[in-house]
């Protein structure tokens, strides 16, 4: 089987990646706590903090599942889940460790000490080593014909009930939710997604 495939100069690829992000987030400004305005919504961000699923017994876990099929059912509106992966930056602690070598005089501690750097290269190698931040967006949709009858108060009056709803749910299930109200977080969370090789500090 042949596919078709078109070839494209750098200017083309370029003026297209330019197209596809313009497309994908259609930012205008943000707003007092944090909210993001579209073109035709209005937009939150909330900061996740999850449990480790994996360390629970079975019937924690069911327990846990239960929680978030009630989280399901109970938060009928749209929502999009994202998850932020960062490579671990391990310089610092790899230089710790080895200024800590230099003082043991121990030959089998200095032994593990190097070892134990081999072992954090190898995982960070492997790209292991990454740490993830999760996040939740609800929006409010404004309809042309709403735009000018509906407040800026309403909302976030509507925008923070989809938060206390999520907020519940989620705690039921042994995570933490946050919102992230200040223009200069959403700022750092946006800029982290558009530019993916810097890292959470």
């Amino acid at each position: 089987m042949y596919h078709n495939v078109k070839l494209f100069s750098t200017k083309e690829v370029n003026n297209i990646k330019q197209e596809s992000t313009q497309s994908w987030i259609p930012l205008e400004e943000i707003l007092e706590e944090g909210i993001i305005r579209t073109k035709n919504q209005y937009i939150k961000l909330l900061k996740i903090i999850p449990i480790n699923y994996n360390l629970k017994s079975e019937l924690e876990k069911k327990s846990i599942l239960n929680s978030y099929k009630i989280f399901l059912k109970t938060c009928n509106f749209n929502i999009q889940i994202l998850i932020q992966s960062s490579k671990e930056n391990i310089d610092k602690n790899i230089l710790n460790i080895q200024k800590n070598i230099q003082k043991k005089e121990n030959k089998y501690l200095k032994k593990i000490s190097e070892d134990y750097i081999e072992y954090i290269h190898g995982i960070n190698a492997k790209k292991k080593s990454s740490s993830k931040n999760f996040f939740i967006i609800i929006s409010k949709e404004i309809l042309k014909e709403q735009n000018s009858q509906e407040s800026f108060e309403m909302i976030k009056s509507d925008l923070k009930e989809k938060y206390f709803k999520i907020k519940e749910c989620l705690s039921r299930c042994g995570n933490s939710v946050f919102e992230v109200n200040t223009k200069e977080e959403t700022l750092k969370i946006i800029n982290i997604f558009l530019n993916t090789r810097k890292e959470i500090k």
